[in-house]
């Protein structure tokens, strides 16, 4: 079995002439011909799509989970920040009414002494 890659134009407008596969000095279980409108190639999975290692998605993979690690630790600060912020304005706020004048009982006037 094998497949023929039709010829096509790479991103650099070179035409490549069309190939079948497996390639001669190839993989022998690379029967499919797989890749994208200009860049075709040989694989043993007709459901691939890219054809680099698997390294190069490592690497994406780690760029993409320190990303999420930063920005959940910046929204895990904001949200102890507000706690804080809610926990410190609900335990300071006054007990009582205060007018700011002292209270004095109504009789003591000092006439009547």
């Amino acid at each position: 079995m094998s497949a023929v890659c039709e010829s096509y134009y790479s991103r650099e407008k070179v035409f490549v002439d069309s190939f079948t596969c497996p390639k001669a000095g190839g993989e022998s279980t690379a029967l499919f011909c797989c890749g994208f409108s200009d860049l075709k190639y040989c694989c043993d999975d007709p459901n691939s799509f890219f054809p680099y290692e698997y390294g190069y998605m490592w690497w994406l993979s780690l760029g993409a989970l320190v990303g999420l690690s930063v920005a959940a630790v910046v929204l895990l600060a904001f949200i102890i920040t507000l706690c804080v912020l809610c926990y410190l304005f609900v335990t300071t706020k006054p007990r009582g009414l205060d007018s700011g004048l002292p209270l004095r009982a109504t009789g003591t006037l000092g006439i009547f002494q």
